[in-house]
């Protein structure tokens, strides 16, 4: 039952975001701001708690949620194999950039902590 109130919190958490998002006409996605809102709630024992289990249980699943990429794969071989190359290249280089990006972001900060 607990986990059932974990999952309710999540989905009120994300509602509560989606609205906030759509109604000041925010950049950022409802779900983002969501999840911003439950890590300030899970300061909280009443929200924690059943999150954490609700979590738990999700991890120990987690498995399945990859049945339908797989099954996407395997229908869409024929396009992976014409296209195959060129998203791996896609792929690793986007990569790249954003740990490039993260790289440099952090070089910068830390560049600028060490000056004050």
């Amino acid at each position: 039952m607990n986990g059932l109130r974990g999952l309710a919190w999540l989905l009120v958490f994300q509602s509560i975001g989606e609205v906030l998002s759509r109604g000041l006409s925010l950049p950022l996605p409802g779900p983002v701001l969501g999840l911003m809102l439950l890590l300030a709630a899970l300061y909280f024992p009443v929200v924690r708690e059943p999150v954490a289990e609700c979590a738990n249980f999700m991890l120990a699943h987690l498995s399945l949620l990859f049945i339908p990429v797989g099954v996407g794969v395997m229908t869409h071989l024929a396009l992976l194999g014409q296209y195959g190359g060129r998203m791996l290249l896609v792929v690793v280089l986007s990569t790249w950039i954003g740990l490039a990006v993260t790289v440099l972001v952090l070089y910068g900060f830390n560049r600028k902590k060490n000056k004050t």
